[in-house]
């Protein structure tokens, strides 16, 4: 029974505003890697949902580290050295994120990345030795952008945005969202998730933060949002299992394997996604000390941290908010 009430709790959760205003407008599609949707309450039909996930598409074609055929493939692949406004500047936003939280988020691992594949039906380690050895052509110092010029100080360094784009992405759908006029919508990206205004009626989203090991639809908390982005990495996301030891997705910048700490997840609370995108994973790489002290020293930035032992542990803005399921 408790499983099937947090999962009834959980859709009330993430798809409130329905019941005043209808069923909602919504597009959805695989992008990004991942499942991705926008569900507008209020100011627009689904050609603007649609709309939404077309430029959503437009922005993979530019940040895609693996598509031949994007922008970032062409600049990783030392093909061009001039890149478009939107890459320069996410690669930016990148390298000032390795710059703040002291290396724990770290646009240049892309090499090592692409040795480990979490996706594989018979999933393998990769080798020490190379991991190693990609590992010491990484570190966001090994970048420069100015203007829009990327260059590289190590010729082997490669990019992936994969922890940052998303959350730009979701920002400038909610930007596109307003200026076709809605009032009310949520953008999902697969982890990314950015409330648009509030539910019909004027009463804020109430967004369910994700029961660790746990189907989607199962929440350990919920907390009020409106106009706001929560970003959760959790090690659960993509990881496999082999001779009985967990490995997860998301890597330590120091060592190029799984991070190993005891977090299990880490939302980020927002006004600006790509905010809560880069300091999800820099604070689960952070640890829960180091991470919390990081959001509390951050202005206009809430978390929840979740610790192997299923606590869940608030910053202070969301103490008298956040409430558990």
């Amino acid at each position: 029974m408790r499983k099937l009430f947090l999962w009834l709790l959980a859709l009330g959760l993430l798809l409130s505003g329905c019941g005043q205003a209808g069923e909602p407008a919504e597009a959805g599609a695989f992008l990004l890697d991942t499942a991705v949707s926008v569900r507008i309450y209020e100011g627009g039909g689904r050609d603007t949902a649609q709309a939404a996930l077309d430029l959503c598409a437009s922005y993979e074609k530019i940040f895609s580290r693996t598509d031949p055929d994007s922008e970032l493939y062409r600049l990783n692949h030392r093909e061009i050295t001039q890149v478009s406004d939107e890459l320069a500047q996410v690669i930016a936003l990148g390298l000032d994120y390795g710059r703040s939280t002291g290396g724990a988020f770290d646009i240049t691992m892309g090499a090592v990345s692409e040795l480990w594949d979490f996706a594989a039906e018979d999933p393998a380690l990769p080798d020490g030795e190379e991991v190693a050895r990609r590992l010491a052509h990484t570190g966001w110092e090994t970048v420069s952008v100015e203007g829009n010029t990327v260059t590289f100080a190590d010729p082997e360094t490669v990019i992936d945005l994969g922890g940052v784009a998303k959350g730009y992405i979701a920002d400038r759908l909610a930007d596109f969202l307003r200026g076709e006029g809605v009032t009310s919508a949520i953008i999902d990206l697969g982890g990314n998730l950015y409330c648009l205004g509030s539910r019909p009626g004027g009463e804020p989203f109430q967004v369910g933060i994700q029961y660790p090991y746990e189907e989607r639809q199962t929440t350990i908390g919920g907390l009020p949002a409106e106009n706001l982005s929560v970003v959760t990495s959790g090690l659960y996301e993509r990881s496999f299992t082999l001779d009985g030891r967990l490995y997860h997705h998301i890597l330590d910048p120091d060592t190029g394997w799984p991070v190993e700490n005891d977090l299990l997840a880490v939302s980020i609370v927002s006004e600006r996604s790509v905010d809560g995108d880069a300091l999800s994973t820099a604070c689960f790489v952070l640890g829960l000390e180091a991470g919390m002290d990081l959001v509390e020293d951050t202005e206009g930035v809430e978390a929840v941290f979740i610790t192997d032992d299923f606590q869940v542990h608030l910053s202070s803005g969301l103490e008298e908010v956040f409430y558990l399921t």
